[in-house]
C-alpha cells in the first residue's frame, strides 16, 4: 500500500474549498510518510477542473469520467472509488466531512475492510508507532478524543470544515493528469437516483464562513428570523440555524447547524435564542469565538459561549445592528 488518496468534490464544476483544505493535509501526511499524494475526480468534462488541480501540488490528479458520474448516487461513487482504490493502493483515504463524505466513506471502508473515523480537525501519522493518530470532538464538542488506526491495509477519514488552510496554487510544482476508466454495472446498482433538486444558494455557504449568526428555537417564529438575517448582512456572515426552526419550517433546512446538518468552525459564531442541545453544539464547538445571546440565564449555552448576553434578543440585536452599521460608517 503507498501513498495518500484524496476524494475530490467539484461544486459548479469548481474544486471546493475544503478539497483545497484535504491538499494541504494530505501534502503534510505525504512529506511524513515520503509517499505519493492523489486526487481523484469523479464526474463529466472533468478536463479544465483537473488542470487546475494539478496545480495546487499533488502528484496526480485521477480523472473518474463518464455519463452521469456527476450525479450523487453513493452507491455508484462507491463502486467508482473502489475500482480506483484497488489500482493505487492507497494507505490513507481522505474526504470532507460533507454530505457526500458522511454518506461514502463509510461505506468504502466497508468494501476495503479499512478502519474509518469521520468528522476529525486534525490528523498525524506517527512514524515511530507507525499509527495514524486522528482527533475529533466528541460529547457535543466540550472534549477532542484521539484515535490510532493502526492494524488495517487501508484508513478512511472524514476532516471537518476549516480543519486546515486551503492549499494555495504553485503552478511550478504542477502534477500529473491520468485517465482512470472504471467498468460500473449499472444493473448491480440497488438504488436508482430518481431526481435531483438543486436548491439556489444564497449568501456566504456556512462550511466557508468566517462569520456565522444563527438563531434556535427561542427566536419564536419565522418573521424573528428577519433581525438575524439583517444582523448577518451587517456583517458580512452567513445565516445559521437549529433543529427547532428547520423541524417548524421557520427557515430552510439547508441551513441546519449540528449533528444532523453542518459542521461549522468560524471565527466568530453568534448564537441566538439557542439553548446548546450538545446536537447542536457539536456542528458549532470548533468556532474560535462564540457569542450567546439569550434570555434564560441558566442556558447551558452561555456556560461555553466566551461573550455571554442575557436578556431578549428583540432588544439586543437592534441596538447592535444600529452600533455596527454606525461603526461601519
Amino acid at each position: 500500500m503507498k501513498g495518500i488518496l484524496i476524494c475530490g468534490e467539484l461544486k459548479d464544476g469548481q474544486i471546493t474549498s475544503l478539497s483545497l483544505e484535504l491538499i494541504a493535509i494530505g501534502k503534510k501526511l505525504s512529506r511524513t510518510l515520503d509517499q505519493p499524494l492523489e486526487l481523484v475526480l469523479i464526474g463529466e468534462d472533468l478536463e479544465k477542473v483537473a488542470e487546475k488541480i494539478a496545480d495546487f501540488g499533488v502528484d496526480r490528479v485521477l480523472k473518474a469520467q463518464g455519463q452521469g458520474y456527476s450525479d450523487l448516487h453513493p452507491e455508484r461513487l462507491v463502486a467508482i472509488l473502489n475500482q480506483v482504490c484497488e489500482r493505487t493502493d492507497p494507505k490513507i483515504i481522505l474526504f470532507g466531512q460533507t454530505d457526500v463524505g458522511r454518506d461514502v466513506a463509510p461505506r468504502l471502508a466497508a468494501k476495503l475492510g479499512a478502519s474509518v473515523c469521520v468528522d476529525c480537525v486534525d490528523l498525524v501519522y506517527d512514524r515511530e508507532k507507525k499509527e495514524l493518530i486522528q482527533t475529533k470532538p466528541v460529547y457535543g464538542g466540550n472534549a477532542l478524543a484521539q484515535w490510532a488506526a493502526i492494524n488495517q491495509r487501508h484508513h478512511v477519514v472524514t476532516m471537518r470544515p476549516r480543519s486546515e488552510k486551503p492549499a494555495e496554487s504553485d503552478p511550478s510544482n504542477k502534477g500529473n493528469i491520468v485517465s482512470t476508466p472504471v467498468e460500473i454495472d449499472e444493473a448491480q446498482m440497488r438504488s436508482q437516483l430518481m431526481e435531483t433538486v438543486h436548491q439556489q444558494d444564497k449568501g456566504i455557504k456556512l462550511e466557508e464562513a468566517k462569520v456565522i449568526v444563527a438563531g434556535g428555537g427561542g427566536i419564536g417564529g419565522s418573521e424573528g428570523f428577519g433581525l438575524i438575517q439583517e444582523l448577518a448582512k451587517v456583517l458580512g456572515a452567513a445565516v445559521g440555524i437549529t433543529r427547532v426552526p428547520s423541524d417548524e419550517n421557520w427557515m430552510p433546512k439547508s441551513l441546519e447547524i449540528g449533528q444532523t446538518g453542518h459542521m461549522v468552525s468560524p471565527s466568530l459564531y453568534i448564537a441566538v435564542g439557542i439553548s446548546g442541545a450538545p446536537q447542536h453544539l457539536a456542528g458549532c464547538s470548533s468556532s474560535k469565538l462564540i457569542v450567546a445571546i439569550n434570555k434564560d440565564p441558566q442556558a447551558p449555552i452561555l456556560d461555553m459561549a466566551d461573550i455571554g448576553i442575557v436578556g431578549d434578543y428583540r432588544d439586543i440585536l437592534p441596538a447592535l445592528i444600529e452600533k455596527l452599521k454606525a461603526l461601519k460608517e
